[in-house]
């Protein structure tokens, strides 16, 4: 049996990820039906954004008038709010329940399940920043699904009118998905927070400190793209300079507080990449053992706080 066409999309919630998926949505000829959320005038806004789309009072309301739903909330609201739905499967209704989060199991919506409701994940990778160039950038990125039969077919179909790439995920490793991911996100931005703190000690400021990275994070992620990880690698370790990392090692562990034990274990992956290479740099071992030095040399300094 073929699957429909444009089947009505609903939005509960309407903040940066919903205002970029059914606006890419609609955009791309699906018909966005209704939007709610907890501020109606947000739910407002993006209703008329959007053609023949209304906002409505509650999620309800939005399973009432779609085929599609998707919850786009916090995680600690997907299970109150799934499990406070009702759903009329009358007459052949075909209803689907999905939510946009990367960590919580889709079992979660488990109780819309036992009522003949097909459920899923539909987790786009990507940073949104609120503003209408969302719909542009996100082009591009990965959507990691997690469904099953026609439900996962029509969320390929969704993920592949924004242009992004798909990902499928058991549930089970959802945690660990999403838990990595941050590498590649928050955690960039703690590295830089980090390298502003340590600059901050030279005399910078945190707007010079992000003139003057942002450029070589942005010219970091191309040189991965183009030539794989081992290979993008930059600085000390790619080019086996074991006297000035060691130099640096000292200069972090000068500045006290975690400093040299943050930029130790972060060099240590540093090598691990330098080691995959298929020339890895003569002094390796060497850099090592300095590495592996600083985080015993931190981790005494912590039993001996204890």
């Amino acid at each position: 049996m073929p699957l429909p066409a444009l089947p009505r999309l609903g939005f509960v919630g309407a903040g940066r990820l919903a205002r970029c998926l059914a606006k890419g949505f609609a955009r791309a000829g699906y018909p966005v039906a209704t939007v709610t959320a907890r501020s109606p005038d947000s739910a407002g806004r993006l209703a008329g954004s959007l053609p023949l789309c209304q906002a409505v009072a509650d999620a309800q309301a939005v399973v009432d008038s779609s085929d599609l739903v998707f919850l786009a909330v916090p995680d600690d609201s997907i299970g109150t709010i799934a499990n406070n739905l009702t759903f009329d499967m009358r007459d052949g209704r075909s209803v689907a329940l999905v939510h946009c989060s990367g960590a919580a199991s889709v079992e979660v919506l488990a109780s819309a399940r036992a009522h003949g409701v097909s459920i899923g994940g539909f987790h786009p990778l990507y940073l949104f920043s609120g503003d209408e160039a969302d719909l542009e950038r996100i082009s591009g990125c990965s959507v990691t699904i997690e469904a099953r039969d026609d439900l996962a077919q029509r969320l390929e179909a969704l993920a592949r009118s924004l242009g992004c790439e798909i990902l499928t995920l058991a549930g089970a490793q959802r945690l660990l998905y999403h838990g990595a991911a941050h590498y590649a996100a928050s955690f960039a931005l703690a590295a830089l927070a980090e390298a502003a703190d340590v600059w901050r000690t030279l005399g910078f400021d945190d707007d010079q400190t992000l003139r003057a990275l942002l450029p070589m994070l942005a010219g970091t992620a191309e040189a991965a793209r183009a030539k794989g990880l081992p290979d993008a690698l930059a600085g000390p370790v790619s080019r086996g300079d074991a006297v000035v990392l060691e130099r640096q090692l000292a200069a972090f562990e000068a500045l006290g507080g975690d400093h040299a034990t943050l930029y130790a274990l972060l060099t240590r992956r540093a090598l691990s990449l330098a080691r995959s290479r298929t020339r890895p740099p003569a002094s390796i071992d060497a850099m090592t053992e300095a590495v592996e030095a600083v985080l015993e040399r931190s981790l005494a300094r912590g039993a001996s706080a204890t």
